[in-house]
């Protein structure tokens, strides 16, 4: 299964956060721009790190940001946020994070397929560094291998 498209509205370049919930409110931001999520959806992201802990921290200076699917998501999306200066979640290998994907997936089928995906793209291990520098979405589209385009069934904001 492919990525699902992350139009411009999707990415987020040099964000300044002032710590890791700020960075998750930016990926749910760029989530609801593209029409993927309501605003709300950062807020569930945000209490699944809290209930879980910094999990999310996947790889060195990687968090994937998600929350379970719910009516705050109105189709499969991603979102990808660069930070102007890493931030801290508390994970005890990977931190700190300079870039936050966030995923936003209607059914648990659809989430083990987006994070298979997002996997093996993250098997390279520099492809965290060369989105934490891309400057432009297209740079960062092209590392993910993921489409153009608007997000299926969204609610563009």
């Amino acid at each position: 299964m492919p990525l699902p498209p992350l139009p411009d509205s999707a990415i987020a370049i040099a964000v300044d956060a002032d710590d890791w919930r700020a960075a998750v409110r930016a990926a749910g931001s760029a989530l609801a721009a593209s029409g993927a999520t309501t605003a709300a959806y950062s807020d569930r992201m945000i209490d699944v790190i809290e209930e879980f802990g910094a999990y999310v921290v996947v790889a060195p200076g990687l968090a994937l940001a998600h929350a379970r699917p719910g009516p705050e998501v109105h189709a499969e999306g991603i979102s990808v946020v660069t930070l102007a200066h890493p931030v801290a979640f508390g994970h005890a290998h990977n931190d700190p994070v300079q870039v936050v994907v966030g995923l936003a997936v209607r059914n648990a089928e659809a989430h083990v397929a987006s994070v298979a995906e997002l996997a093996n793209v993250f098997n390279d291990e520099g492809v965290v560094a060369s989105i934490a520098r891309a400057s432009a979405p297209g740079e960062i589209r092209a590392l993910l291998g993921a489409p153009d385009g608007p997000v299926h069934g969204g609610a563009e904001a």
